[in-house]
């Protein structure tokens, strides 16, 4: 992929930021990511949980950054689409490192990421500050390898984590996303968080546009739109799906010896239509 077609796909994932609401699948492999342009998407993200449960791992940075930039390169050129690349927390606590990051991501194919505030380890949180640094380092980095335009989705995981008394944890955020726009986020990604009531309060007063993350009884996307959601994601759900149609469709052929759970597989034909073949 050449930098002008990076550069041009981070200014149409930049402009998509603009529209009422900005719907986002998230992938794992090329395969599924293909799947999610042909039904539409603007743009596809991707899921650390998904890459690494597709490797045997589990989630949380039990990757290298090596590791996860394959997956994601993979991904980015099987879409026409721009692609926003799940970076977990960095692959590292440092500037430095979250700056290798952005780089290696934009390498890669990815024209923007999500980064996570809380620490891999112990699902504690980095102070304001030690991520303030660490998104300007990644604003700055992607400004030097020439993709100024590339997308900072900044995750806080007060909620997800459930960190401090409810009674201060929107406080908490408020906090945070005023540091991360400063330090040069472009979006608040705030999973653990679907209560509509505390979603309008949120988007009201939040310097940055409010990314939730959806899934099985919780809002729809009319309802988060409604209260100021501006981008919806739905993490691991999609995997998660897919993976229980395996379990399902296995249990199915082994204890009735019938296959109704493949009725709505996709076809042979089409899937392997929207795989690249390899040079020759």
């Amino acid at each position: 992929m050449t930098d002008v077609l990076v550069t041009d796909k981070a200014r149409r994932l930049r402009a998509l930021h603009d529209r009422s609401v900005l719907l986002l699948p998230n992938a794992w492999d090329s395969a599924s990511a293909a799947l999610m342009a042909r039904a539409g998407a603007a743009a596809v993200a991707t899921t650390s949980g998904g890459v690494a449960w597709s490797l045997g791992r589990p989630d949380g940075e039990s990757l290298t950054r090596e590791d996860m930039m394959a997956a994601v390169r993979r991904i980015a050129e099987a879409v026409d689409v721009p692609v926003t690349a799940d970076v977990e927390g960095g692959y590292g606590p440092t500037p430095h490192d979250v700056a290798a990051t952005v780089r290696a991501t934009i390498e890669a194919g990815a024209v923007g990421m999500n980064i996570e505030d809380s620490r891999a380890a112990d699902g504690t949180l980095l102070s304001v500050e030690e991520q303030m640094q660490r998104v300007q380092a990644a604003r700055e980095a992607a400004a030097d390898v020439g993709v100024p335009e590339f997308v900072i989705n900044v995750r806080t995981d007060v909620y997800l984590f459930q960190i401090g008394e409810p009674a201060v944890r929107l406080d908490a955020v408020l906090a945070r996303a005023a540091g991360y726009a400063k330090a040069g986020a472009d979006c608040l990604f705030v999973p653990g968080l679907l209560n509509l009531d505390t979603l309008r309060a949120l988007t009201a007063a939040s310097p940055l546009p409010v990314n939730a993350m959806a899934g099985p009884g919780g809002p729809t996307v009319a309802e988060l739109t409604a209260v100021g959601v501006s981008r919806i994601s739905v993490g691991t759900a999609i995997a998660q799906a897919a993976y229980g149609v395996a379990e399902r469709a296995a249990r199915e052929l082994l204890e009735a010896g019938t296959y109704h759970t493949l009725d709505q597989a996709v076809s042979y034909p089409e899937l392997d239509a929207l795989c690249i073949p390899a040079p020759r």
